[in-house]
C-alpha cells in the first residue's frame, strides 16, 4: 500500500452473465430500486443506426421505448460526469462531454423518441448553465456495490459510534455456502495436481552464457512429486504436526514447494522476510520456535552471521540450490545439519511417508507484518482462512463476462513472505493457471515481463508510478503533435470509459492507435493488473485504466484479513480513487474516532474500518494482550480511517495512528498530509513532521530529480544532484510549490509545511526507514533526521522572533 507527485491504487465487471445466487440479488425489489440498466446491458444503437432506421421509417413502438431509454440513460451518465468534474473545478475538461448531451438530446428531440420532458429543450438552445441545471433536475438511480445489513448506533456509556454493517452483494441474504472439495489450502493444490497434471505451474530464467535464459517450466504433477519427497524428508527430520517450518528467500518454485510440503503435513510455514536483515529475522527464527529452516544461497550469510544469535537452534537448512563448502562448515559448527536441495529430495525418496493432511481450524501460516515500530507481529493464519478467501474470489469471478483460464499467467515479483502475493499464487493454483517468478532484479523487471508475457500483475503503487513515469517520459521524446494526438485519443477513450462503455468498447481506434504501444510495454497480454499495499493515486489509476488496454483495480486488506477486505469492480469508474466494497466473505463497518472528528453517521460516514468474517485471523502469535486490543467485539480494528460512499464502496482516507497533536492544542493527520503534499511535481517522496511542543509542521523532501534539475536549468544552477539539494534557492522554491499545493487542497493554515529538508536519496528499506511494503517509518527517520529537524525548528523560531 508512497505517494508520489503525479497524483492519487489491482479483478473484473460488468454483469451480462450471472449465476444463481447474483441473479437472486438483481431480481430483488431492492435492486430495482436502485439500479438501472447500463450502456452495456441493453445494446445502445449507434448515432448512425439510428440515423438510418429514422431514415427509413421503421422505429416501431419497442424500438423507440429501448433507444430513448438508452440514451436518456447515457445523457443521465454524461450529466454525473458534469457533476463530478464541475465539484473537482475541472469545467473546461466538459466541452467533449457537452457536445456529447447536445449530440444525444438532439437525436432524442428530432426522431420523436419517447422521452423525459426534462429533454424535451431542443438542443441547439441547450447552454452551459441549462446544462448545469441539469445536474440537480436529473434524478438518476444510483447502482448499489455493497449492501447495509445492520444498522448503525450511537455510542452509550462511554463506547464510540458505530456505523452500519456492510456487506458484498452475492452475501446480501447469507454468506454462500464454502466448496466441499475446497476445506484447506493443502486441498487447493493437491486438487489441482489432479484436475489438471499437464499444465504449467511454476516457471523461472536461468543463466546460459551469462544471460538469462527463457522461461523453463515444472508442471502441476511435477511440483506435486517434489512436495511428496520435501515432505517425507522433513518428516524423517523429526518435523511433527505444528513444527514451524522457516522459509527465508525470493520467490522462486522451491518456496512454493516448501510450502506445499508444511500444506501436506499440517506443518506450519513461518516466511522470513527477505526485504530485512538479520535483526527481524533472528527475532522471527526466536519467537516462532523454527526449528527447519528452507534459505536460498544468497541469504545463507545472512543466517549465519554472529548477530544472528538464535540461528543455533535450527536443527537443520536446507537450501534453495547448493551451499558453498565454508557455509555448509560453518553451519555444522554450531549445531545445524545443512543440505543441498536434491540432497533433501534424495532423503525424501529414502524415507516416504504419508501425508498427515490438516483440518479447516489448523494453522497454515504464521506471517509477520513488519509493522511501523517496534518488533513484528505474527498474524496467525488458518487453513480455513486461505481456502475461504480462494473460494470468495471464485464467487466473485463467477459473475463477470471475463473469465480466468488455465491459459492465464502472473509474474511474481512481490515478495511471497507478503499475504498479497501469496493469496494471489493461491488462486492462480486452484485455477491451474501458471506463475512465473521475475529473476530477482527489480530494475530489469521489464525484460521478464518481454519474456513471460503475463496476464496478470499485481504490485504497490510505486510500480505503476514507474510505468506512468516511463510512458511520460517516451511522449517527451515525440514530436509536440505526437504528442497532442496521444492526449486527444486519452480524453476520448476516457470520455467514453466515463459514460459507462467497458474499456475494451470505449474506443478501440484510440487502443490501436496509441495505448497498444503501453500494453506491449508491459509484455502485451496483459488482461488484469492489480494495485495493493497502499492507496494508488487517483492520477495513476485512470492512466492505467485508460492505457493499459486491461482491466484495472485496487482491493484493500491486511494480513490480518488475509489478504483481502474490500475488492474493487473494473469498467466501473465511479470506484476510481476507491478500493471497492466489501469482499465476499467479510462483514464491514465504521467506528467513531472522536478525537479526529470521524463519525461513522454523519455525511459524509466515516472513522475506523473495522472488519470480521472466516477470512479474519485468529490472532496474534504469543500475543494475547495486542489480539484483545486490535480485536474488540468481534471486529478487527484495522487502524485505517475509511469513508463508505452511498453506493457502498470504501474510500480510505488517513491512518488512525499517525496522529499529532500541535502545540496550539489543533490535531494534525500527518499520512494525509503526505498523500496531499506528494502530488506535487518537484515532490518524489515526502515526511511530514510535527512536535507537540512546535506550533509548525516541517518536512523532510525527496525532490523529483528530473524535475529539480529542469528548475536548476532555467534558473542557471549547476551541480549534481546531490549539490542541488543543498541550495536555498531549491528550498525556497520546494515551499512555494508546496504551499500552492496547500493552497488548491484547500488546506488550513497549521497544516502548512513552514520548512523543508532536501534528501537527495530515496527512503528505503535497506536504509530502514520504510517497512517492506514501503510504509514509512516514523520511528527510524525522526532518529536520522532530528539533528537536521531540531535545527530547523531553532531557525524557524528565531526567524519568527
Amino acid at each position: 500500500m508512497t505517494h508520489h507527485h503525479h497524483g492519487e491504487a489491482p479483478v473484473v465487471v460488468e454483469v451480462e452473465a450471472v449465476d444463481e445466487v447474483e441473479a437472486e440479488v438483481l431480481m430483488s425489489p431492492a435492486a430495482e430500486e436502485i439500479m438501472i440498466p447500463t450502456a452495456e446491458e441493453i445494446k445502445i444503437p449507434t448515432t448512425e443506426e439510428i440515423m438510418i432506421l429514422a431514415t427509413k421509417a421503421k422505429i416501431d413502438t419497442d424500438t423507440k421505448a429501448i433507444m430513448s431509454h438508452s440514451l436518456t440513460n447515457q445523457i443521465l451518465s454524461a450529466i454525473s460526469v458534469v457533476e463530478d468534474r464541475w465539484d473537482n473545478n475541472h469545467p473546461f475538461q466538459l466541452l467533449p462531454i457537452y457536445y456529447l448531451l447536445l449530440l444525444l438530446t438532439y437525436h432524442l428531440f428530432l426522431f420523436g423518441l419517447q422521452i423525459p420532458v426534462i429533454f424535451l429543450t431542443p438542443a441547439p438552445i441547450l447552454s452551459f448553465f441549462t446544462l448545469y441545471l441539469l445536474c440537480f433536475l436529473a434524478q438518476r438511480r444510483m447502482k448499489l456495490f455493497g449492501v447495509k445489513v445492520e444498522d448503525g448506533r450511537e455510542g452509550s456509556d462511554g463506547k464510540p459510534s458505530v456505523g452500519p454493517v456492510y456487506r458484498n452483494l452475492l452475501a446480501k441474504n447469507e454468506f454462500p455456502p464454502p466448496d466441499c472439495d475446497l476445506n484447506t489450502a493443502w486441498d487447493i493444490f493437491r486438487v489441482s495436481a489432479d484436475k489438471y497434471p499437464g499444465n504449467r505451474m511454476l516457471g523461472w530464467r536461468e543463466f546460459i552464457d551469462g544471460k538469462m535464459g527463457p522461461y523453463v517450466w515444472k508442471t502441476y504433477m511435477e511440483v506435486y512429486e517434489e512436495v511428496l519427497h520435501i515432505g517425507s524428508a522433513l518428516r524423517a527430520s523429526g518435523a511433527e504436526p505444528g513444527s514451524r517450518i522457516g522459509v527465508y528467500g525470493s520467490n522462486c518454485p522451491q518456496w512454493i514447494v516448501a510450502m506445499e510440503a508444511c500444506n501436506a503435513h499440517s506443518l506450519i510455514c513461518v516466511p522470513l522476510y527477505d526485504t530485512l536483515g538479520p535483526g527481524a529475522v533472528n527475532y522471527i527464527i526466536d519467537h516462532a520456535e523454527i526449528d527447519f529452516i528452507f534459505i536460498q544461497d544468497k541469504k545463507v550469510k545472512e543466517l549465519l552471521n554472529h548477530e544472528c544469535t538464535h540461528a543455533q537452534r535450527l536443527k537443520l537448512m536446507v537450501c534453495f540450490t547448493s551451499l558453498r563448502k565454508e557455509d555448509e562448515d560453518k553451519a555444522a559448527s554450531i549445531g545445524v545439519k545443512p543440505y543441498s536441495w536434491n540432497e533433501f529430495l534424495h532423503m525424501g525418496k529414502e524415507y516416504p511417508a504419508e501425508f498427515l493432511p490438516p483440518q479447516p481450524f489448523n494453522i497454515c501460516t504464521i506471517m509477520y507484518t513488519s509493522g511501523t515500530s517496534g518488533d513484528p507481529k505474527g498474524v496467525i493464519l488458518t487453513h480455513e482462512n486461505v481456502a475461504t478467501c480462494v473460494r470468495g474470489i471464485d464467487i466473485f469471478m463467477a459473475q463477470f463476462e471475463d473469465k480466468m483460464t488455465v491459459d492465464d499467467v502472473y509474474i511474481s515479483f512481490l515478495p511471497l513472505a507478503h499475504i498479497l502475493d501469496r493469496m494471489i499464487e493461491e488462486y492462480f493454483f486452484h485455477k491451474g493457471a501458471s506463475v512465473g517468478y521475475y529473476h530477482g532484479d527489480m530494475n530489469a523487471l521489464r525484460d521478464d515481463l518481454m519474456e513471460l508475457k503475463p496476464t496478470f500483475l499485481a504490485g504497490v503503487p510505486r510500480v505503476f508510478e514507474r510505468v506512468q513515469e516511463g510512458v511520460i517520459k517516451a511522449l517527451d521524446e515525440l514530436s509536440p503533435f505526437r504528442r497532442r494526438v496521444f492526449d486527444i485519443l486519452y480524453k476520448y477513450k476516457l470520455a467514453w470509459m466515463n459514460l459507462g462503455f467497458k474499456q475494451k468498447n470505449a474506443s478501440p481506434l484510440a487502443d490501436l492507435l496509441a495505448f497498444r504501444k503501453v500494453k506491449a510495454r508491459l509484455g502485451g497480454r496483459i488482461r488484469l493488473i492489480v494495485s495493493g499495499g497502499a492507496p494508488l493515486s487517483t492520477e495513476v489509476e485512470e492512466f492505467l485504466r485508460v492505457t493499459s488496454c486491461g482491466f484495472v483495480l485496487q482491493g484493500y486488506g491486511l494480513t490480518e484479513t488475509c489478504g483481502l477486505a474490500t475488492i474493487g469492480f473494473p469498467d466501473e469508474m465511479c470506484m476510481l480513487g476507491t478500493v471497492g466494497s466489501a469482499f465476499v466473505y467479510s462483514e464491514l463497518r465504521l467506528e467513531e474516532v472522536p478525537e479526529m472528528g470521524y463519525n461513522p453517521l454523519g455525511d459524509p460516514p466515516r472513522g475506523e474500518v473495522c472488519v470480521r468474517g472466516k477470512t479474519a485471523f485468529a490472532g496474534y502469535y504469543k500475543n494475547p494482550d495486542l489480539t484483545r486490543e486490535t480485536v474488540r467485539d468481534g471486529w478487527f480494528h484495522t487502524g485505517d480511517i475509511g469513508e463508505i460512499q452511498p453506493n457502498g464502496v470504501v474510500k480510505i482516507i488517513d491512518r488512525k495512528k499517525n496522529l499529532i497533536k500541535l502545540s496550539q492544542g489543533e490535531y494534525v493527520a500527518v499520512e494525509y498530509l503526505e498523500k496531499v503534499y506528494g502530488i506535487t511535481p518537484i515532490v518524489e517522496d515526502i515526511w511530514v513532521y510535527g512536535d507537540s511542543f512546535k506550533s509548525m509542521l516541517v518536512a523532510v523532501v525527496v525532490p523529483h530529480k528530473e524535475n529539480a534539475e529542469r528548475w536548476a536549468h532555467q534558473n542557471g544552477q549547476r551541480g549534481s544532484f546531490s549539490e542541488l539539494c543543498c541550495l536555498n534557492q531549491l528550498q525556497d522554491q520546494i515551499l512555494l510549490e508546496l504551499k500552492s499545493t496547500a493552497e488548491r487542497n484547500k488546506l488550513r493554515g497549521f497544516e502548512y509545511i513552514k520548512g523543508v529538508i532536501l534528501e537527495p536519496q530515496l527512503f528505503e528499506v535497506e536504509r530502514d526507514l520504510v517497512t517492506p511494503t514501503l510504509k514509512k517509518r516514523r520511528d527510524k527517520l525522526l532518529k536520522c533526521y532530528k539533528v537536521q529537524i531540531d535545527e530547523l525548528y531553532e531557525k524557524l523560531i528565531g526567524g519568527k522572533r
